[in-house]
């Protein structure tokens, strides 16, 4: 589970400031791209958990 968590807050912190550095037009809209990775990563880790048990 705190793997999972440390997976989340990483995916988080390396999209949104990937969208920084390729140009979104404001923090809001980094941190936006960074939310959208998150969640997909979230939706996945709980559509897979059962096959890791």
């Amino acid at each position: 589970m705190a793997r999972d968590l440390l997976l989340l807050i990483a995916v988080f912190a390396v999209v949104s400031a990937l969208a920084g550095l390729l140009g979104a037009a404001n923090l809001g809209t980094a941190l936006t791209f960074g939310t959208m990775a998150f969640t997909a990563v979230l939706v996945a880790i709980m559509l897979f958990r059962d096959r890791d048990a």
